[in-house]
């Protein structure tokens, strides 16, 4: 391809929007174009990555046994309905209505789709184990858009399904794709690191992810370098440092004029915050919830959205709170009426703790716990932090910041149940198919790679899924040797079947070389009239600093080498 020819135009300002160096990047290459927030046209270039990332993935997955389909994007609402997922899905869902007032989805993922085909197409065992893959188009109304391709509202994934007959089976499958995966990110030059997650709107007892550490990433994973435990926070178990633990005392009603937040509390009290109780008020699914805590800790809403059953969670407002005849910012769980009192295990791990009086500028002293307050439910509703101990071994635990490029399910039953996907067994007996699913944002997949492969200049393409593999920079196009030399390198370079991006732009050394490391491809030749009357061209690998000159006889057999 000659980039006279190639669509697409390269920025010279980075845009203000791009808030992530591969949205910058994307943008300032000509590779993407934005048409409304969070959807995005590939362009040339852009494309010819996508689609190599695409072949990597369908090969793994062949290899796996998987067989490809292509199923509908649009979706009857009533296989939603069935499953219970348009309402954990809530507003992420796109819902239209054809001519004939038919409701229908826009498919964000296709669990109810894939399982219904399953259901039409499996009797027996005997039709058992099987999994499907595709590589298609996903709508999800994401509420923030941001970083390009890393969080969109139209974007292509590859997911597969799998179905077996029982959780040996599933097992067997599951541990096929997790090594599928591995090869994946290998093989498209990108470190991926495997974690303990929540299942979130897909559901199911299991599921891992795999994450690029990036410090854009929007996942906090906890990790324990000492036994290699890994979780996203939203999942992560810790051990927490314990409270004070000496006979309990008789509460005391204190006054505390102005002291609202618990580190101003801690500070007028002279105690840690572990030593008080924290009230965070949410409502779940309409209901008013109050949230007892140490002090010192946060609630993670996914456990706690868990643990109510709850379709949707947010912190309650002031006036919510108010109208329960709740004081906020000195609330106590002590002779709470009328609200859902809900506590997090931390409130047994000490005594004579200091929490609110339910009057405005007093708190309490002494609280204990079950002595003073009753709960409905206590349960591990808090955030794991660094510095926590491991729950598996006791060393310390540290934080770092991750994006998902994949996430793998065990399913079970949770969805073949309620769509009536079932097979007979070998006795006669009718049992539900046992499912696990298997996602890759493809686009997101491509900007994790640019995260983590560029420097101040541009991208730094693993060659694998550059565009292309080698960039023919002449210099001078007025000069008839450097065109005659820089030709036969892209005839030959060319037949051979290496993929050559040439600038037979009429521009100085400065753009061309600037537009080089811009768009990243591996290796660079420059062919000027200097290096000929030395009987020799410039090959530089991208990700090194300086070129070597190389003799013309030996180019293409150096760039075959520095290609692999």
């Amino acid at each position: 391809m000659r980039i006279s020819q190639l669509f697409g135009k390269r920025l010279r300002e980075i845009p203000a929007e791009a808030d992530t160096d591969s949205h910058r990047l994307l943008l300032r290459a000509g590779m993407i174009s934005q048409l409304a927030a969070g959807v995005y046209s590939y362009m040339p270039l852009a494309l010819r990555s996508l689609r190599k990332i695409e072949n990597i993935v369908r090969d793994e997955m062949n290899k796996t046994g998987a067989q490809e389909v292509l199923m509908p994007t649009l979706q009857p609402i009533e296989l939603w309905q069935k499953s219970g997922r348009d309402l954990a899905m809530g507003q992420t869902l796109f819902h239209l209505a054809d001519r004939k007032d038919r409701n229908l989805v826009l498919g964000p993922t296709h669990e109810e789709v894939v399982t219904d085909l399953a259901g039409r197409n499996v009797q027996s065992y005997r039709d058992l184990p099987f999994t499907l893959y595709q590589i298609q188009t996903k709508m999800r109304d994401e509420p923030r858009p941001r970083g390009g391709l890393i969080r969109v509202r139209e974007f292509t994934m590859k997911d597969a399904y799998s179905f077996d007959a029982d959780e040996a089976g599933l097992d067997v499958t599951y541990k096929k794709m997790v090594q599928a995966y591995k090869n994946i990110y290998r093989r498209c030059g990108l470190p991926a690191m495997i974690i303990e997650a929540d299942s979130g709107a897909i559901g199911g007892k299991d599921s891992q992810e795999f994450m690029a550490v990036t410090d854009i990433g929007e996942d906090e994973i906890i990790i324990c370098d000492a036994c290699g435990l890994g979780a996203n926070v939203e999942k992560a178990v810790s051990v927490k440092a314990g409270a004070e633990n000496g006979p309990p005392m008789d509460i005391e009603e204190i006054e505390t004029p102005g002291k609202e937040s618990i580190d101003d509390l801690a500070v007028f009290l002279k105690v840690k915050t572990a030593q008080t109780l924290k009230a965070v008020f949410y409502t779940a699914d309409g209901d008013l919830i109050f949230t007892v805590i140490r002090g010192d800790l946060e609630v993670n809403e996914i456990k706690l959205k868990k643990v109510l059953h709850a379709v949707d969670l947010r912190l309650a407002t002031d006036q919510e709170v108010k109208a329960k005849g709740i004081v906020p910012g000195s609330a106590s769980p002590v002779g709470m009426l009328g609200v859902r009192v809900i506590a997090d295990i931390s409130v047994t791990s000490g005594t004579n703790f200091v929490a609110g009086a339910n009057k405005q500028g007093r708190h309490l002293k002494n609280v204990n716990y079950p002595r003073d307050f009753k709960t409905e439910i206590v349960a591990d509703i808090s955030k794991a932090k660094a510095g926590d101990a491991c729950a598996v071994c006791g060393s310390a635990l540290r934080t770092v910041r991750g994006m998902e490029i994949g996430h793998v399910f065990k399913l079970g039953t949770s969805i073949s149940d309620k769509l009536g996907a079932c097979f007979v067994d070998e006795n006669g007996a009718s049992h539900p198919i046992i499912m696990g699913c298997y996602g890759i944002g493809i686009g997101r997949l491509m900007a994790a790679v640019i995260e983590l492969n560029h420097d101040d200049k541009g991208i730094i393409w693993p060659p694998a899924i550059a565009p292309y593999q080698v960039y023919l920079c002449p210099l001078y196009m007025d000069n008839a040797e450097v065109v005659k030399q820089a030709d036969g390198l892209y005839e030959t370079l060319t037949g051979m079947g290496i993929e050559v991006l040439y600038d037979d732009r009429a521009e100085s050394p400065g753009v061309k070389f600037n537009d080089a490391d811009l768009l990243g491809i591996p290796v660079r030749i420059t062919v000027s009239p200097r290096s000929l009357e030395k009987g020799s061209v410039e090959v530089k690998l991208r990700s090194e600093k300086k070129p070597e000159l190389v003799a013309l006889g030996d180019a293409i057999g150096r760039v075959k080498t520095l290609l692999g």
